[in-house]
């Protein structure tokens, strides 16, 4: 059977990662969070204090880039793999609204995003992969076969994440989540390196009002037309 590369990008929050992954566990398919990617290296800057509220050191971050080992391990209990930092499980680390306040910055580094583009392209060159982020479908992988790019209204965005952080027992308010989404969305849209845009063969897809499955099976039939042509 013909194997293809799905790149999923678009705006913080309209469910890229839990889109993907069904997709990707449909198809038999590798799943790559390249999000996590950068919220694992965000979080490591976090850890050494080299960003907080009090500024960025990104010198002090670049400098001890090449100590950062990120990867992905497979949870069969979960059905997805989880994110690992020097070996170690952040999965839950990592998806905190204090590393979302900072990880725009982060990936917004030319050095991060060339380190981490050049895993990206290595976990995907055998294609049979689903990868979401913010510029898979422009600059990791420009000749995937489908590319999709998911966007929702900030208001819509941000209660789905609020109701997520809420859930995992962070002690939060809507306005500050929306805020965050705001932020995020205006940093990664603007950032000089790769920023986030739709790929000009991408093919959008609103969500703010269509259920998960229903986004499913329409990704899963434009994924068959390419895998049959």
């Amino acid at each position: 059977m013909k194997h293809i590369t799905i790149a999923i990008d678009g705006y913080s929050s309209t469910g890229k990662s839990t889109i993907a992954k069904q997709i990707a566990k449909a198809l038999g398919y590798v799943y790559v969070d390249s999000g996590a990617m950068y919220r694992a290296v965000t979080f490591f800057a976090m850890q050494q204090n080299f960003i907080s509220e009090a500024g960025f050191k990104k010198d002090d971050l670049l400098q001890n880039l090449q100590k950062i080992k990120v990867s992905f391990k497979f949870n069969p209990n979960l059905g997805f793999a989880e994110v690992y930092l020097n070996d170690r499980n952040a999965e839950r680390e990592i998806r905190t609204l204090e590393v979302s306040n900072f990880v725009s910055q982060v990936a917004a580094v030319p050095e991060v995003r060339a380190t981490l583009v050049k895993i990206q392209k290595e976990l995907g060159a055998h294609k049979a992969v689903v990868m979401d982020g913010r510029d898979i479908g422009t600059v990791v992988f420009p000749d995937a076969e489908l590319k999709i790019f998911m966007t929702a209204s900030a208001k819509t965005r941000a209660e789905r994440r609020y109701d997520e952080l809420k859930a995992k027992g962070e002690t939060i308010t809507f306005d500050a989540v929306l805020e965050n989404v705001q932020k995020r969305d205006h940093l990664d849209s603007t950032r000089a390196d790769s920023p986030l845009l739709k790929a000009s063969d991408a093919i959008e897809i609103d969500n703010s009002n269509a259920t998960i499955e229903e986004q499913i099976q329409f990704i899963l039939k434009l994924a068959e037309e390419r895998i049959n042509n």
